[in-house]
Formats: C-alpha cells, sequence, structure tokens
C-alpha cells in the first residue's frame, strides 16, 4: 500500500486521498485529506482545489468537491463547512446545519476553526495550505472533530479547546480519544519571527521545545508538536495521537501549500463523516 509519512493512500478511490491507519482500523468512520491531484482545476489551482474563496471558478471547485465527496462514499449535500478566520470557536453541528457551506460562502457558518458532531452521515470538513488539520475522534460514544490549525488556532489552544467542547456536550473522556494530525506545515519549513514566537512564549512552558533557531529574530516553529502536546496535555494516550509528518511546504507538488505558492494557490480538505 503507498504511503505518505504516518498516512496511507486509500485504495481503490477514485481520486487520491489519504488516510489514518489507527483511525480506520476502528470501522467507525470515513475519513480523508486530500491531495491536490484529481481535479478539474487550472494552473495555480491545478487541480483538485476544494477551496472557494480563493480566486478559483465556482464551478471548478464544485465539480472538485463532488468528486471529493464521491470518493469518499458520500454526498456533497451531506457536507458542512465554515469560515475559518483563524479563531478559535468552535461548532456543534446536528441535522439543522448539513449542507451549510457546501457550495458557497454565505451559507458557510461564520467565524468557525473547529467543527463536532456526534451525527451519523454528516461530512464535517476544514480546509488548509499550510495551516493543521486535527482529526479527532471519540470511539466510545461515537464523536468526531475537525479542527483547523495555524499558529493563531495553534497558540489559543484550539485542539485543546475542542476535545473540552466535546466533553461538555457528549460526554468525551479525551483519554478514550484517538488523533491525526494531517498534511501542513512542516517544522522543516515554517520559518516565523518575533510576533510568531513572543505569544508562543507566552502560553507555552515547553515553548522552547517547539522551536529551534534559523537566523538572527528567526526560529523554525514545529506546528505539528504544539498540536500534538495540546493533545496529551488535555489526557491522550501518546500512541493515539499520530502526526502525518506530510510537509506541504515540501511536497507542493502533491499538496497545496500557501507559503510555497507565494499565497496563491487552492485548499486541500480534511473530510470525516461517522458511520
Amino acid at each position: 500500500m503507498q504511503t505518505c509519512g504516518n498516512m496511507q493512500f486509500a485504495e481503490g478511490a477514485e481520486i487520491p486521498y489519504l488516510v489514518f491507519p489507527h483511525l480506520a482500523a476502528t470501522g467507525l468512520l470515513r475519513h480523508a485529506f486530500s491531495t491536490r491531484r484529481g481535479g478539474v482545476s487550472e494552473a495555480e489551482y491545478s487541480s483538485l482545489n476544494l477551496g472557494l474563496h480563493v480566486g478559483d471558478s465556482r464551478d471548478n471547485v464544485i465539480a472538485n468537491r463532488r468528486r471529493f465527496c464521491t470518493a469518499l462514499g458520500a454526498d456533497l449535500d451531506d457536507l458542512v463547512a465554515a469560515r475559518q478566520e483563524h479563531t478559535d470557536n468552535i461548532a456543534v453541528v446536528t441535522p439543522a446545519e448539513r449542507g451549510r457551506g457546501a457550495c458557497d460562502q454565505a451559507t458557510a457558518l461564520p467565524a468557525t476553526d473547529a467543527l463536532i458532531t456526534g451525527t451519523a452521515g454528516i461530512v464535517l470538513a476544514v480546509f488548509s495550505a499550510d495551516c493543521v488539520p486535527v482529526l479527532l475522534l471519540d470511539p466510545r460514544r461515537k464523536v468526531i472533530g475537525l479542527v483547523h490549525a495555524g499558529w493563531r488556532g495553534t497558540v489559543a489552544g484550539i485542539a485543546a479547546r475542542t476535545l473540552r467542547m466535546m466533553a461538555a456536550v457528549f460526554g468525551t473522556d479525551p483519554r478514550d480519544c484517538l488523533a491525526g494530525i494531517g498534511p501542513s506545515i512542516g517544522p522543516c519549513c515554517y520559518t516565523v519571527d518575533l510576533p510568531v514566537v513572543q505569544p508562543l512564549r507566552e502560553r507555552f512552558d515547553y515553548w522552547e521545545e517547539l522551536v529551534r533557531p534559523a537566523g538572527p529574530g528567526q526560529w523554525q516553529l514545529d506546528l505539528w508538536e504544539a498540536n500534538r502536546r495540546q493533545l496529551l496535555d488535555s489526557g491522550l494516550a501518546a500512541a493515539n495521537v499520530v502526526i502525518g509528518e506530510a510537509c506541504t511546504s515540501c511536497r507542493s507538488d502533491l499538496f497545496f501549500s500557501h507559503r510555497a505558492a507565494a499565497g496563491r494557490t487552492g485548499r486541500m480538505a480534511a473530510a470525516a463523516v461517522l458511520f
């Protein structure tokens, strides 16, 4: 089976997408981390751009989203998405939200960067092109969460906040949970300056473990480890948190990367649906 980092390409899928074996093995959900391959978009958006907000043709994006959902064994009408604004806001998705944001930005959940649901058949989706997608599964209570964590969301603790919301709404015990940290910019490529490092210092006692010097006023930041540590501190077992180790900037042939493309590029999706 073809692999990418600690993930595997889904076998027999109509378009290429990646899964975490430890999540797939539960048999409780279908999930997918898309690549940039298998769509109809052109030029800088080539080819499976799933973002409606980046300047690509809407018709192309909808066609791509339909392809992606079909490959996942779902319908586009079942997808729920948000207008991601690097907040720490979390939405509880119920059947009433089914289809919001699937085909347009106007109906997307406003100013939200994490989604949770306990309803089978609803496809949660977050979009990224360097930011960290985090998929959470509570196999005991059959609840999923999807998190979009850029550096601002990471500093705000959105992954940990999502777990707390799952606990408050569904009774989730983090000790039961599994997590996958999907394709995103890795510490190899994510150079940041003091305006990013300073809030990191203020938020995390272990901030020095998340960065390494990269020149005067520059550091390499490990968003993967920052989010992993949040999950461990929230109660997840280390063995249950898997980092995909797929850098979007290193592999801009396979993934969209905002940084590698100097800001003009498409978006991948991380999606999950409970059986």
